[in-house]
């Protein structure tokens, strides 16, 4: 048994050996597992590789129906024919705001409301005092009651008892003077009082005829006046109050609101940081132009009245009829253009002042009366058509479309129809290219 111990062990090279075996096998599946992750990654990146193509923008149609020619074509913006700015009449701090910017408004429709308090306060000020005089009026015409008259005759009556009574003392004082009864003061005293009340028996009877005629003409006049002038600062501070509400001359769409509540609202001319000229300012979006410089040299293609077609870069796709309706009376000499405005005749909710547009003024033939598009003649280049075919690129990949090819012309291929105009073309794709491909605008 013991020979038999002896013999057993353990082989400690062939075990070590084992594990450098399993060592080298993880090795090399990584490696591996790297290496097709990697040949992956260039495959997928390969496959997914941007292609810088070369591109052109598609110009915006030049005509508006078959047999059409244009005459020019220019660019400009879109401008609202009446665009007004709402100030205040009266002086005041914003107390209520009822509008934000593209709210449509109607006409007469409060926007704002200043604070009135003190407005109100000074119209029932001058509504009292107009009721106090027109009650005064009332009263000078209609003169003095019988009550008035009665005691202004009494007091006549009165006063001529005591010129009598003042009349038979002075009577009776002469023979006692002369006769040495009585005093010379005495007589004097007497005929003192006989020319007092005499007097003032002559201002009682004048009074009772003034009482009795009542009140002259002149003061009824004065008094109309005055009345007329308190009703003039009655109907005033009405107005002034009326004006605490700003509202909407016309109807339209607000363009820029811009005061907040509790800020203070001027009639004068302000600063930039001081109180504010104006609330809000509005158009009326139906009512839009293209406004345009045209070249002098360009001038003379274009007439009162002609017939336009106009596209926006916004969406190139919608086409909106047009006429000129304004030309400049003067040129821009800096410039060296006029001013031409094209009134849109089909205006829609897309339209907004301040964008960009394209105009193309048609020789001939009529726009569109139905409002909608009208049909685009546009011109590529021959090697953007392929097979009937053209590719555009949109967010960075390739679209293929069908377009119909009219006829061949000195500024290439027109298009009747596939093509809007606003799009970005390939000029010459590769014979490879695929819908869907990612491509690039090629720089420079």
């Amino acid at each position: 048994m013991d020979s038999d111990l002896k013999s057993l062990k353990i082989d400690r090279g062939k075990r070590a050996r084992r594990s450098d075996s399993w060592a080298t096998r993880w090795i090399l599946a990584g490696i591996a597992i790297i290496l097709l992750l990697g040949a992956g990654r260039y495959v997928y990146g390969m496959l997914n590789q941007e292609r810088e193509v070369d591109s052109i923008r598609v110009a915006a149609p030049q005509s508006g129906a078959t047999g059409d020619s244009v005459v020019l074509n220019a660019t400009g913006y879109i401008m609202a024919a009446h665009k007004i700015q709402v100030a205040s009449k009266v002086l005041g701090r914003v107390a209520w705001i009822g509008v934000e910017k593209g709210d449509k408004v109607r006409e007469g429709q409060v926007i704002v409301r200043l604070e009135d308090d003190e407005y109100r306060a000074q119209l029932q000020q001058y509504k009292g005092r107009l009721a106090s005089l027109t009650a005064r009026l009332a009263e000078l015409q209609a003169g003095s009651r019988p009550e008035e008259v009665e005691r202004s005759a009494a007091d006549v009556q009165e006063a001529e008892a005591n010129v009598t009574n003042a009349k038979q003392s002075l009577d009776r004082a002469e023979p006692l003077v002369r006769d040495g009864v009585q005093a010379r003061s005495v007589l004097d005293d007497a005929r003192a009082r006989f020319d007092r009340e005499s007097a003032r028996l002559r201002a009682v009877r004048k009074q009772h005829e003034l009482v009795r005629i009542g009140p002259r003409r002149e003061q009824i006049d004065a008094m109309r006046g005055q009345l007329e002038e308190v009703k003039g600062e009655v109907a005033f501070y009405e107005t002034q109050l009326a004006n605490t509400l700003i509202k909407a001359p016309v109807s339209g769409t607000i363009l820029e609101r811009v005061v907040e509540k509790g800020e203070f609202v001027t009639t004068n001319f302000v600063g930039e940081r001081g109180a504010k000229g104006y609330v809000a300012s509005l158009a009326n979006l139906n009512d839009l132009r293209a406004e345009l410089d045209i070249n002098q040299n360009d001038f003379a293609k274009l007439k009162r009245d002609h017939k336009a077609v106009i596209t926006t870069d916004a969406y190139p796709d919608r086409k909106y009829d047009g006429v000129i309706d304004e030309i400049s009376p003067e040129a821009n000499r800096q410039k060296a253009t006029v001013q031409v405005k094209v009134k849109i005749l089909n205006p829609d909710e897309f339209l907004r002042p301040e964008m960009n547009s394209s105009v193309a003024f048609i020789e001939s033939g009529k726009p569109s009366s139905s409002g909608g598009p009208v049909a685009p003649l546009i011109h590529v280049p021959v090697t953007a058509v392929r097979d009937d075919a053209v590719f555009l690129i949109a967010n960075g990949k390739v679209v293929k479309r069908t377009v119909k090819v009219d006829r061949s012309t000195p500024q290439g291929l027109r298009i009747s129809s596939g093509l809007n105009g606003g799009e970005d073309l390939i000029t010459n794709p590769p014979s490879d290219l695929r819908e869907g491909d990612r491509v690039r605008k090629k720089q420079g």
